[in-house]
């Protein structure tokens, strides 16, 4: 990954990726590029304070689809995860955080059971503790390959966003490029404070599907972040450098005894 050639679908510009960790993956013309968990780790959290848990989960194959053993082995390999989403405890400017971070790279961040359970039981930890929850979004939708198995993670995260709710810790989310599907119909718009980054895709169906089905041409910039902002979907559409800022600020005007 870190020497992969990056090319701006905005301006054109090339990169090598190590060449803009340090303006965190942005394009000098504002577009954010999507980064791997472990450098979003580095970006949001203190120095040495991230803890994966869960990290051991992987995919079964509930359904007994032919070859979807095969396609997990090489996601594997190729994301260098286990699955599509990394959840721990970490401290983000000294104070302690539940973070959960979705990558789009292993199956286009699809939500599967692993991925499901995963986030309901760091949602689930932040209420049982009275620890804040961070999840930052990104993925294509269900995992079809888990069939009803999959469908069900949108019901079981939705309900645990729900009691976190009832015990008053904080759930904010982190909507980034892109997000859609059922992701977006559960969890993902339950957060206390939802903040997406700039351009990031949000929304259900993707913009072609809309158009095909209801033969009219969308708004420009249909469901990018700042059309969800103007439309109330979205409470912030945060800069990736200023990310981390904006998260401690939130932490510390929802947070008990941080």
């Amino acid at each position: 990954m870190k020497n992969d050639l990056l090319d701006c679908p905005v301006c054109g510009k090339q990169y090598k990726r190590e060449q803009i960790l340090d303006s965190y993956c942005v394009c000098q013309c504002g577009h954010h590029f999507s980064i791997t968990p472990l450098e979003r780790i580095t970006m949001l959290a203190d120095p040495g304070s991230f803890e994966e848990f869960y990290g051991h989960m992987t995919s079964r194959n509930p359904i007994s689809l032919d070859g979807y053993e095969e396609k997990l082995e090489m996601q594997k390999h190729k994301s260098n995860m286990n699955e599509a989403v990394v959840t721990g405890t970490c401290t983000i400017s000294n104070m302690s955080v539940i973070l959960g971070i979705m990558s789009f790279q292993f199956m286009g961040g699809s939500m599967g059971s692993v991925v499901g359970e995963k986030i309901t039981r760091a949602i689930l930890q932040g209420a049982d503790t009275g620890t804040p929850v961070i999840l930052v979004t990104a993925s294509g939708g269900a995992r079809m390959q888990e069939g009803i198995f999959s469908l069900m993670q949108m019901a079981k995260t939705a309900s645990a966003a729900a009691l976190i709710e009832e015990t008053r810790v904080p759930l904010f989310i982190v909507l980034t490029n892109p997000t859609t599907g059922g992701v977006t119909a559960s969890f993902a718009m339950l957060g206390d404070v939802i903040v997406a980054e700039p351009g990031a895709l949000v929304g259900f169906a993707g913009p072609r599907v809309i158009e095909g089905t209801i033969k009219q041409k969308l708004p420009e910039n249909f469901q990018r972040a700042e059309f969800q902002l103007e439309k109330g979907f979205v409470d912030a559409v945060v800069p990736r450098s200023e990310l981390k800022k904006t998260l401690a600020f939130l932490l510390r005007t929802h947070g008990r005894n941080l």
